[in-house]
């Protein structure tokens, strides 16, 4: 796979799209923040607050395919443009949603962000793939992630600091409060995403208009000879199983994503940390990861070869799991932040290792591995729900509520082993199996 570029004009555009990285970064980590804030405004349990997280990942599994007949009708420049604008009104909707207090309208916003996100997601991740080499391709999705997760780590602390500051003193007073003290209380808090969220629909917009006249060159994978020489032109995109098992690789490889950095801060809370403190959790693990994404940039391919990297990232990703699990505290925390080193090269290798060699479906693929985002809306809920459920059996039990949630909300994270281990087996094996040409 190739395309019509030579790489040395490639630094605008590369510089364009980690300017988009950085955007869907910074509303995409945010999330963090949002799902302690949504659980407290709207009296909800942990399963529905990390509905915040699959109100935002779901939105993949709706639009991927639409996104690609929309890209290819528009090209990619309006379609990103496109992308921003629905950004944009997503945010604007969390304004009258904090009006109301309505957990079901703050989502939709959340939703039609997603939309959004998708857009921008389907353009930018195959572009910067086929920009260049494909062996090159994980360190040139590396340095989008260096954008990603910075934005991600600027989001989580401004929007903990927005959001979260004073939780703790208003958790105390509704404990205490009558019902219309507990009603000012809560709206008082929910109005403090009005600011923030104009805010972003303004930048939003602007950044909507101005990547309308950006210089991105037109890109097209296209088939080498090994390629054509397997006789891939030949076959449906059914008759790839690599691809299959890379966009499983990826959905569940998204849902151990958004765990590590969106239950964080609420595990932090559970444990006994304030919400001063667990604040600052979720920029652990962007950090973690932006200091592996680097490393990436360095060592692929002239070092280390895509496959590799992926390979290590599982094996660590299984063994923070089983530490997470075997200890409690601070240790545990930052065992959920270190998940960011396991992850941070898992995205960048299992795309060019998916994408290589499919030609003319290069495009389709792309759009089941946005789809495959989708791994952030199912797991990390599930999450949740393994927390309900172990907790009421451990009050059920006899154990005081505080400890039952900071016991169940540790134990819970085994759902992270079995993510880790398809990530593996796609790495070592699974990216293999090309599969055969009907003759």
């Amino acid at each position: 796979m190739s395309t019509n570029l030579k790489s040395e004009n490639n630094l605008i555009p590369i510089i364009i799209i980690a300017g988009l990285f950085f955007i869907f970064g910074f509303v995409t980590w945010i999330n963090g923040a949002l799902i302690p804030f949504m659980k407290t405004i709207n009296e909800l349990t942990d399963a529905q607050s990390y509905l915040v997280a699959s109100a935002s990942y779901i939105s993949f599994v709706v639009m991927a395919l639409p996104a690609s007949y929309i890209l290819n009708k528009i090209g990619y420049r309006k379609g990103m443009s496109l992308g921003l604008f629905i950004m944009a009104i997503g945010a604007l909707i969390f304004i009258p949603a904090a009006e109301a207090r309505t957990y079901w309208v703050f989502l939709t916003g959340i939703f039609i962000q997603g939309i959004g996100m998708t857009i921008l997601q389907t353009a930018s991740n195959p572009y910067i793939t086929i920009l260049g080499p494909i062996e090159s391709g994980a360190k040139r999705i590396a340095i989008m992630g260096i954008a990603n997760k910075v934005a991600g780590a600027l989001g989580s602390l401004i929007f903990g600091a927005l959001l979260l500051s004073g939780i703790d003193a208003v958790k105390e007073q509704l404990a205490t409060a009558s019902d219309s003290e507990k009603t000012i209380l809560l709206d008082t808090m929910a109005d403090s995403v009005f600011v923030p969220y104009a805010i972003m629909a303004i930048v939003l917009i602007v950044l909507g208009v101005l990547i309308r006249k950006a210089p991105l060159p037109h890109v097209e994978a296209i088939e080498n000879e090994a390629t054509i020489r397997e006789g891939s032109s030949n076959r449906t995109i059914f008759q790839f199983p690599h691809l299959w098992l890379g966009v499983l690789a990826l959905f569940v490889y998204v849902g151990a994503e958004v765990i590590a950095g969106d239950t964080i801060i609420a595990y932090g809370i559970s444990l006994g940390f304030t919400g001063e403190e667990a604040k600052y959790f979720t920029t652990y693990t962007l950090m973690a990861m932006v200091a592996t994404y680097a490393l990436g940039v360095f060592l692929i391919p002239k070092y280390i070869k895509q496959k590799t990297a992926l390979i290590i990232s599982a094996i660590l990703g299984i063994i923070f799991s089983i530490i997470i699990l075997s200890t409690s505290g601070l240790t545990s925390v930052l065992f959920v932040a270190a998940l960011g080193i396991a992850n941070a090269l898992v995205w960048p290798a299992i795309w060019p290792l998916t994408l290589d060699g499919l030609g003319r479906h290069t495009k389709t693929a792309s759009a089941l591995l946005i789809m495959a985002i989708s791994g952030g809306a199912i797991i990390p809920p599930l999450y949740g729900k393994i927390v309900d459920s172990k907790k009421l059996d451990l009050i059920s039990s006899g154990v005081n509520e505080s400890e039952a949630l900071a016991n169940a909300s540790t134990n819970s994270y085994w759902i992270l082993i079995p993510c880790y281990a398809m990530i593996l087996f796609f790495a070592i094996w699974g990216h293999k199996i090309k599969g055969r040409s009907k003759k």
